[in-house]
């Protein structure tokens, strides 16, 4: 079974038992966590799309980390003003293991 979720202004296709790497949500580790915004499922031969949510499906998942991306700088520069900047941003996010698919 597959599906597709939004989260974090992003879509993911998963399925059971993988394991993702998704905004950073206010869940503490090993709680579980249950995704509404069901996109899309698919179940062998039956498809389901939402307009926007599939009604009645949900995807169980749990936390199983929280932590911080590498860093990605961002250089800007002005060539004529001899102007630069050089700033850095590392994103949090949270690790995600996928356990049920309900469609």
């Amino acid at each position: 079974m597959l599906a597709v979720i939004k989260t974090g202004g992003k879509q993911y296709l998963i399925s059971p038992g993988q394991k993702i790497k998704i905004e950073k949500v206010d869940v503490a580790l090993g709680e579980e966590i249950i995704f509404k915004e069901v996109l899309l499922t698919i179940d062998g031969e039956d498809i389901k799309i939402g307009t926007p949510n599939v009604s009645g499906a949900q995807v169980r998942g749990k936390v199983l980390a929280h932590g911080k991306s590498d860093k990605t700088i961002v250089f800007k520069y002005k060539p004529k003003k001899r102007e630069s900047k050089k700033k850095g941003h590392r994103q949090s996010y949270s690790e995600i293991e996928i356990i049920e698919i309900k469609g």
